[in-house]
């Protein structure tokens, strides 16, 4: 069988799975099987494929079109320009947050902590975009921090980058010029609407702390005063209807008014948070 014809089949049965962008999802899940870059498809298409080059797309396609997200099938994502290893441990690294990413960019930092980090793809993209900065990421599950690590060895930010299992800031040390978080925010009664690629397939305590889905906002509001230093940023991913809430947490514990940024479809995105104070006492220009 040759890569065309496999990839006429493929289209066919995810089309008939019901599976949104079908066609992009059966040539990323075949250039994953012949080991070449998707964009690469077209010329090895009329090639005959090996029995282990079959039997790796068929398995693919069959794991597609039971809803598994593409990434955790071949186990990478893009993001910010970077390749990140992903599994089920981890949470999809999603396009809306490397607005959160070119947002901690804007300004020098030398000290940053990233909760919840998962595969580590936003504290890795910032650190990668700041030579001279370092940072840790925590998260209560110790298979994520292993994939995370994994990630820091594979862009060589190792050295720069920790990683440490904590409940939000409890077992972090320190003070620090940035931190950021995209927590989980989905209320408990939105969980059954969402796809099924994100509700069966991703780790559910990634997506949703339960209740109203912002107590992981306010144990971050509550602690970050005492890890932020004067002038420091805290930066947050949030839902599209969370910034009033969000907002107002923030405003409570002593923080300014903070901004708020939307994303292309013009829906609130990230908040941004200044801690009062002279920024010249966190290092920050």
């Amino acid at each position: 069988m040759t890569g065309a014809e496999a990839l006429r089949g493929a289209l066919r049965r995810l089309t008939e799975a019901g599976i949104e962008g079908a066609a992009r999802d059966a040539r990323r899940l075949l250039a994953h099987a012949l080991g070449v870059p998707a964009e690469r498809i077209t010329v090895v298409a009329g090639d005959e494929m090996t029995p282990g080059q079959e039997s790796l797309f068929a398995a693919a396609v069959a794991a597609r079109a039971a809803r598994q997200p593409v990434s955790q099938i071949t186990g990478r994502r893009e993001f910010y320009g970077l390749g990140f290893r992903v599994t089920r441990e981890t949470l999809d690294p999603r396009p809306e947050t490397e607005l959160l990413v070119a947002a901690a960019l804007e300004r020098p930092f030398v000290r940053m902590l990233d909760l919840g980090t998962g595969t580590g793809c936003i504290l890795l993209s910032c650190l990668k975009g700041m030579p001279f900065a370092s940072g840790i990421g925590t998260d209560l599950s110790e298979a994520a921090l292993a994939v995370a690590a994994e990630n820091a060895e594979t862009l060589g930010l190792a050295r720069r980058a920790r990683f440490l299992p904590s409940d939000w800031f409890a077992s972090v040390p320190g003070r620090f010029d940035l931190v950021v978080s995209n927590p989980p925010y989905i209320a408990e009664e939105e969980m059954a609407g969402l796809a099924p690629e994100v509700r069966d397939w991703e780790p559910r305590r990634a997506l949703t702390p339960g209740g109203d889905g912002l107590d992981a906002y306010r144990a971050i509001a509550r602690g970050a005063p005492a890890r932020l230093m004067a002038g420091g940023r805290l930066i947050l991913e949030i839902g599209p209807s969370q910034a009033g809430a969000v907002a107002a947490l923030l405003l409570a514990e002593g923080f300014p008014v903070p901004e708020i940024r939307r994303d292309l479809d013009g829906r609130d995105r990230v908040v941004i948070a200044i801690m009062p104070g002279d920024a010249d006492e966190c290092g920050c220009a």
